[in-house]
Order: C-alpha cells, then sequence, then structure tokens
C-alpha cells in the first residue's frame, strides 16, 4: 500500500488552483509584461463617468484574496461600497477629495486582528477535508501555538508576561517575539491586508482600470458609515475607475534605489 501523500510537500499542481505553478524546465510568466504593468499602475485622481462591470470587481477582489498572508489566517475584509447613501458618507469622510468622489468603486480595505482564531479553527476544518494528509505537525502548529503566540488578554494583561517570557527564553533560543499586544496584532494584520491591497490595485490595472490608495479619511465617520467593528483596522480606501485626462498629477518621482536598497 502506497503512503499517503503530504498535503505540503507532495502537491503536484493536480490540486484545483495550481495548475499554473511554474515548473523547472518551463515558463508560464513573462517578466518583461509584469514589470509593464507595474509600471503602468499609477495613483489617480480623477476618473471618467465609465462604470466597471461586476464580474471584473469581482475577479479583482478573488485575486486579492490570493495574497500571501501571515499562517494563511487571512486577517483581511473588503467592503465594496455600492450602497448611494453609504457611498456618499464614505467620500464626506475621505474629504470629498476627486479620487473618491469621481471614482466607480470605492472598496474599504480592513484589517481584523480579531478573526485569527475562527480562522485557525477553520484552517483545521479545511485540513479535514482534504483527500491528502496533514502533518501532525500543522495541526498542532494551528490547533496550539497560533493561541499560543495569537492571544494577548482582555487589556493586554497577558503582555507582560509574554514579553518576560521572550526576553528570557530569548536569550538561550529563538523566540517569536512579535505580536504580544493589541498594537502588535494590528501591525500582524495590516501587513498581511497590505499585500492583498496590492494584489487588488494590480489586478484593476489589467482589466484596464486605475486605482488610487486613499489614506486621508476620518476612520471614525468610515467605521460608522460602513458597520465596522471596533477592533478593525481601516488600512487604506481604494478607488477605482476609468482614467480621466489629467487623473495623473504629474510624473512618477522616485528617489535613488541605493537609498533603499542596502546589501548586508
Amino acid at each position: 500500500m502506497s503512503e499517503p501523500k503530504n498535503v505540503f510537500t507532495d502537491m503536484d499542481g493536480k490540486f484545483e488552483g495550481n495548475d499554473a505553478f511554474q515548473k523547472e524546465g518551463g515558463t508560464y510568466f513573462n517578466p518583461a509584461e509584469f514589470r509593464k504593468l507595474v509600471e503602468a499602475r499609477r495613483s489617480v485622481r480623477k476618473y471618467t463617468e465609465e462604470k466597471i462591470p461586476d464580474d471584473i470587481v469581482n475577479d479583482c477582489l478573488d485575486l486579492a484574496l490570493l495574497a500571501p498572508n501571515s499562517s494563511n489566517l487571512q486577517p483581511w475584509e473588503f467592503y465594496r461600497i455600492k450602497n448611494a447613501d453609504v457611498k456618499r458618507d464614505v467620500v464626506t469622510a475621505c474629504f470629498s477629495q476627486s479620487a473618491a468622489k469621481t471614482s466607480a468603486e470605492l472598496i474599504v480595505c480592513v484589517a481584523r486582528r480579531d478573526t485569527w482564531r475562527k480562522h485557525s479553527k477553520q484552517m483545521l476544518a479545511e485540513f479535514a477535508k482534504l483527500p491528502v494528509e496533514t502533518p501532525k505537525v500543522a495541526q498542532t502548529y494551528y490547533g496550539k501555538l497560533v493561541p499560543f503566540v495569537y492571544t494577548v488578554g482582555w487589556f493586554n494583561i497577558l503582555t507582560p508576561l509574554k514579553w518576560l517570557f521572550n526576553t528570557i527564553v530569548g536569550v538561550f533560543k529563538v523566540v517569536p517575539r512579535d505580536p504580544i499586544s493589541s498594537y502588535g496584532m494590528n501591525v500582524w494584520a495590516v501587513k498581511s491586508t497590505a499585500l492583498a491591497c496590492e494584489n487588488l490595485m494590480l489586478a484593476f490595472r489589467a482589466h484596464g482600470y486605475d486605482t488610487c490608495p486613499m489614506e486621508g479619511f476620518d476612520s471614525w465617520k468610515v467605521k460608522k458609515a460602513v458597520g465596522l467593528p471596533c477592533k478593525s483596522e481601516i488600512v487604506m480606501i481604494i478607488s477605482a475607475g476609468k482614467r480621466a485626462d489629467g487623473g495623473v498629477y504629474g510624473p512618477r518621482l522616485r528617489f535613488p534605489n541605493e537609498q533603499f536598497i542596502k546589501t548586508v
């Protein structure tokens, strides 16, 4: 009898969604085309009145959810604003800037530091559905290690204890020092959500539409308009639409590469 396949080490590209893997000796991707896509993405401040078909918006959102994320706990939510009254309130909360006011679509990108427990259990449930074996270490990770790492307790009551544990044990071995507080959990969730936001913007550009990631907004008013829970963190609000004349304000300016790229 053959040994059962391992979901992590024996994936052969036959699972749904994995048929686009790049395999040794072959290539399915074009770096030059990807460069053209990245270079074509600009922050657009003014759009035409053209609408974006629902199937394209849905495809872009699907691609956003394929972004890499911490432990595959997917700590994100994306709110597509379709209600006219809600959109009016969100636009106002964005200081009525042109990028929001003229957009065909407004998507509020939210990081959730409080969904990790639910999603950890969901991962274990998904493992149970697979036709291949899940290593015990993975089950232990989601069943025991994740709760240990991400639990901070009411009002961060566990933060001092986790800091002390990490400080002492960290003298002798490598330890996961973050996140140990609600603030750290926010940072943790925002990092993954930001990766998905980039996927979303590149997807719109690939479909021939443009976007603008906005940070200029009244977060309290946006949360109220959309009905977001208090533990949610708005990472950015992405507007999308067809670029209008004058929609890009000036050339793209970047400082010298050597200012940011270091070799150590």
